[in-house]
């Protein structure tokens, strides 16, 4: 059943991303409270099946990218969870909702990590669409943190960031380098989140027609 969810996830319903990821975390050993809340994801499913992504190549909208985390979310690991989406012509084209590989020291920590994941795949379509001759822009990837986008802009040693893995300090190559630009986006209207937590009905809904998910008659 979860491999068969992580197909529709990654395929077409981003909606679902972090739902999954998180029971996959529990595929080896599942209870049956894991299974209960399996078949409740496919009872929604069942209830959506016309939704679609959708593009819109006349909006005039090219490369943009959201991310955000949720600090500290798994009770046992103290691990958090990331989520990031690259999207294009008003629709996702790539999404991650994913645990931390270490333990965030704090929220900015949690947040910078976040933010350096998605530069890589930022940096991976500038690869893919130069070798299609496309020449792009800087890629504006938006965070909901002040302090993540600070350190990542401001390269320089305090004590604040000296502990941080030098791996997640690429981002501020992927910056120098004009692959991409970051900015601010208040945490309410940051639909990423629907990519790191458990959302309330309204916030769902909100963020889910964000991501390009409208409902289309079925043909």
């Amino acid at each position: 059943m979860i491999g068969s969810l992580l197909y529709l996830m990654l395929g077409t319903r981003p909606d679902i991303a972090f739902a999954v990821t998180k029971l996959a975390q529990y595929a080896a050993n599942p209870s049956k409270e894991h299974l209960d809340k399996a078949l409740y994801i496919c009872r929604y499913l069942v209830g959506t099946l016309n939704y679609r992504l959708t593009y819109d190549g006349s909006s005039g909208q090219g490369l943009s990218a959201c991310t955000d985390s949720d600090w500290a979310s798994d009770d046992i690991t103290r691990r958090s969870q990331s989520g990031y989406f690259v999207k294009m012509a008003k629709g996702l084209i790539s999404w991650t909702s994913r645990a931390q590989k270490t333990v965030a020291l704090s929220s900015t920590k949690a947040e910078y990590m976040a933010l350096s994941n998605c530069s890589c795949q930022v940096v991976w379509m500038h690869t893919l669409l130069g070798e299609l001759g496309y020449s792009l822009c800087p890629i504006p990837i938006c965070g909901d943190n002040q302090g993540s986008i600070f350190i990542a802009s401001n390269p320089v040693t305090e004590n604040r960031s000296k502990h941080i893995d030098i791996r997640y300090h690429y981002i501020r190559e992927v910056i120098a380098h004009k692959l991409a630009e970051l900015y601010f986006i208040n945490g309410d209207e940051n639909p990423a989140d629907l990519l790191t937590k458990n959302l309330g009905s309204v916030k769902f809904l909100k963020f889910q027609a964000m991501l390009g998910l409208e409902i289309l008659p079925a043909h």
